[in-house]
């Protein structure tokens, strides 16, 4: 892992390749998942079908994309306690977080004769994709919970999971009852672009959704962002990312151990740290190198480090707040001695972890907040996934006659100004009587 003295060309030829690498696909690409989803727009079920045998499931059949209530017995009882109590910890404290973000229809009434409002309602129905990995053999539970649990406190009545089965065409024991204990009403064996299109505009098994949510790899990814309009996403989700800024009294341990964490993701995963301490540069710098090799996943974090990695060392921790404010990290690790001093000045980042015991895979499973995180650079006007992705404000106005005939005059000098004389006759016509 390159050290960089911030700021100097290296160092600038470095955070602007970080920041600049956003969603990286090719023109082949984009073709492919367009040909996707119009096959399924058109086809439903058998392309559906057609793409899972050949990509996931040879054996798969339209009869079996949904999970059956036999296979969700049977799942129950392929876990042990010691998965569920871990599942109902993670559960009790991701909705308690979520609980906190529900917003309620209000009215108010300053104005005489006006009544102005805003009502609050959830989307009818929302579709939770789950990433597969391994040939399900290494369930993501956790996207389920963090798409899940935020839908069902919103009040959304029709919840439906989507994963792409093993080779067998089944789904994991795991993801079924953590759908479960999450809420979600229904699951379907459909993965990639064409469960996205699924979603989008229905089939004859996989109802049309109103919102999509959920990480993936690229092809969901672009699907999500091609049916985006037809239904309503999340985020489009870049490669995952962790800033550490740290001082002298971090452990270098932990901070190498943080920032393999990420690597391991992805190639084009990004590992920052931003640090006033030579030292600790250096000392993080050796403990990568030790830790790296340990790691099952060796090569793909090399080649993240080598191509999105760096340690920053700045003059003091307000220049690394400022750099951290300008790349806008998904994940930002404040390993510094006194971190709630720094809170209010951090302005753009997905979620923030404070001090030295509070590493990012601790917000990953259980801490509560969601981990759907915005990623290159869009933390500087998203947020992470909420309550707030699965609801609608309508505004409601009421006038009475009086506060319509005390602001007539104005709104039609307005409508006028605009050109639009239509507009200010739908009100003079209500002043002549």
């Amino acid at each position: 892992m390159k050290i960089y003295p911030y700021p100097s060309v290296a160092a600038e030829k470095r955070v602007v390749a970080i920041v600049n690498r956003g969603l990286s696909f090719t023109k082949k690409d984009y073709q492919d998942v367009t040909r996707i989803i119009e096959d399924v727009k058109k086809n439903g079920n058998s392309a559906v079908v057609k793409y899972t045998n050949r990509f996931d499931a040879p054996l798969l059949t339209a009869e079996s994309i949904e999970v059956s209530s036999l296979e969700i017995k049977e799942a129950k009882k392929r876990v042990d306690r010691s998965f569920m109590r871990a599942l109902n910890r993670a559960v009790s404290q991701i909705e308690a977080f979520h609980k906190r973000q529900v917003s309620n229809s209000w009215i108010h009434t300053d104005r005489p004769g006006v009544i102005l409002g805003q009502l609050v309602n959830p989307v009818d129905a929302a579709g939770i994709y789950v990433p597969g990995a391994t040939g399900g053999e290494t369930p993501l539970v956790s996207s389920v919970l963090m798409g899940g649990i935020p839908a069902r406190i919103a009040g959304v009545d029709t919840i439906v999971m989507v994963t792409p089965p093993t080779r067998k065409g089944e789904v994991n024991p795991h993801l079924i009852v953590a759908a479960q204990k999450a809420g979600i009403h229904k699951i379907y064996k459909a993965g990639s672009a064409w469960a996205v299109a699924a979603l989008a505009y229905g089939t004859e098994t996989i109802p049309k959704v109103n919102m999509i949510v959920g990480p993936g790899n690229i092809y969901v990814t672009l699907a999500k962002k091609i049916v985006a309009g037809t239904v309503g996403i999340d985020m489009i989700a870049g490669p995952s990312e962790i800033l550490v800024i740290a001082d002298k009294t971090a452990n270098p341990e932990y901070i190498a151990a943080d920032l393999l964490s990420q690597a391991e993701h992805d190639p084009l995963a990004s590992s920052i740290l931003i640090t006033d301490s030579k030292e600790i540069a250096e000392l993080t710098k050796k403990a990568v190198s030790k830790q790296l090799v340990e790691l099952a996943r060796e090569e793909i974090v090399r080649r993240s480090i080598s191509n999105y990695g760096g340690i920053m060392v700045v003059s003091d921790i307000d220049a690394a707040i400022e750099l951290a404010n300008r790349i806008a990290p998904e994940h930002l690790e404040l390993q510094i001695d006194n971190p709630f001093e720094c809170l209010g000045r951090i302005r753009n980042a997905g979620a923030v972890f404070l001090g030295s015991h509070t590493p990012e895979p601790v917000g990953d499973y259980m801490a509560g907040p969601n981990h759907v995180l915005p990623t290159a650079g869009t933390a500087k006007f998203a947020s992470a996934l909420s309550v707030d992705h699965f609801i609608k404000k309508t505004s409601m106005i009421h006038y009475s006659e009086e506060a319509f005939k005390r602001e007539a005059h104005d709104i039609m000098l307005l409508a006028k100004t605009e050109g639009l004389d239509a507009h200010a006759k739908s009100v003079r016509v209500r002043l002549k009587k």
